[in-house]
């Protein structure tokens, strides 16, 4: 099969959340699947998320719809695979994909957290790759058509066996956001004696307080009524909250806390640690900042698919994609993290075989040649 991809290819770096480690991923998984991956030269996927005038966003769509079509028109593909927000996609463009015979599919790893509702535009594509479980119903609800399958992870072959190398170490690694300093914050309040590495952007930063731009009154004003119009009261409400439940690292917290690691780090870390471990609840004004809700994240794929004894936060959907006490653990709040952690760490054998099951489970049922092969098939 000949993919033809639109998932934020960027020849530049810019200054938005990560993404270039999707091309690298989707790229590696199409080749070892036998596939093989083309591209219009000279776009950048990844400029439609820059924070621009709609104007900009306007001529940036045209010239990469164009260029594409160009592309197509011209080469030829299979299957049209993107990874594309609402405010990307040209439905006339999409269509005209699909008048050329070609598959087109859209790969979208956010829909619980950005969408109260499925956008229509979604519609347009001939199949939708979901990887969030909770976001089925949404799909199913809006008419949509979806299938559920995991974050499209892939991990160099040298890793594909777990090391029985352990360094003693408790990990976490991501971003700071706020639900997941707050829950740091109350765990090591309540267990002074556990260590965890933190690693990650932004936790070893100067900011003390959220940033907040000075405005007039009546600027302040219509900003709020807007966001109120848009999210709606409650949201504005749990906005509100989370400011004033911000609060600055605690010493103890910042003893924990490491520079976010580069790449090969980043590997070593995730296979060599005791105990690798993941956080799904995520930040929203949709809910109150002592209620988060939470969805399956791509570290529950990568973290076993390189060989980690894993231990996540528990999410709707996660027994979808594994035994649960055999190939990942789970926790349910900060006193059942304490417990596991106790549990784990006192079982060299139960740590062995949920690194070497959960790595067996991830590889062989979650890998992007076989979520290729089910898209394809459907």
């Amino acid at each position: 099969m000949k993919i033809f991809l639109s998932f934020l290819q960027s020849k530049i770096q810019h200054n938005i959340s990560a993404y270039s480690f999707w091309e690298y991923y989707i790229k590696n998984g199409i080749v070892e699947a036998g596939h093989t991956w083309v591209e219009a030269e000279d776009v950048d996927w990844a400029y439609g998320l820059v924070p621009q005038t709609e104007e900009s966003l306007l001529r940036w769509k045209s010239q990469v719809w164009e260029k594409t079509l160009l592309y197509l028109k011209a080469n030829g593909a299979d299957v049209f695979l993107s990874y594309l927000y609402p405010n990307q996609i040209d439905e006339q463009a999409i269509n005209e994909i699909k008048k050329m015979g070609v598959l087109s599919v859209n790969f979208f790893c956010d829909n619980v957290r950005n969408f109260k509702k499925i956008p229509k535009i979604f519609g347009v594509f001939d199949n939708n790759w979901v990887p969030e479980y909770k976001a089925l119903a949404m799909y199913k609800k809006a008419g949509i058509p979806a299938m559920h399958l995991p974050m499209p992870m892939w991990v160099e072959p040298q890793y594909r066996k777990p090391l029985s190398i352990e360094n003693g170490n408790l990990s976490f690694i991501g971003s700071r956001d706020i639900q997941r300093q707050l829950f740091f914050e109350d765990f090591f309040n309540e267990h002074t004696d556990l260590l965890i590495d933190i690693y990650g952007a932004t936790w070893l930063t100067n900011e003390e307080k959220p940033i907040q731009t000075k405005s007039s009154f009546t600027t302040k004003t219509i900003n709020q009524l807007s966001f109120i119009k848009k999210f709606g009261l409650s949201a504005f409400i749990n906005k509100l909250k989370s400011r004033q439940a911000f609060q600055p690292l605690s010493n103890q917290l910042k003893i924990m806390l490491k520079p976010k690691p580069n790449h090969a780090d980043y590997i070593k870390i995730t296979r060599e640690s005791n105990i690798v471990i993941g956080i799904n609840r995520y930040p929203s004004f949709r809910y109150p900042v002592s209620k988060p809700d939470s969805y399956s994240r791509l570290r529950d794929l990568e973290a076993p698919m390189l060989g980690a004894c894993y231990l996540t936060e528990w999410t709707e959907g996660l027994d979808q994609l594994y035994e649960i006490g055999k190939e990942i653990e789970v926790f349910t709040d900060t006193t059942s993290l304490k417990d596991k952690i106790e549990e784990l760490n006192a079982d060299a054998l139960k740590r062995k075989q949920l690194r070497d099951n959960g790595q067996k489970r991830a590889l062989n049922d979650h890998s992007i040649p076989v979520s290729l092969g089910k898209l394809l098939e459907a």
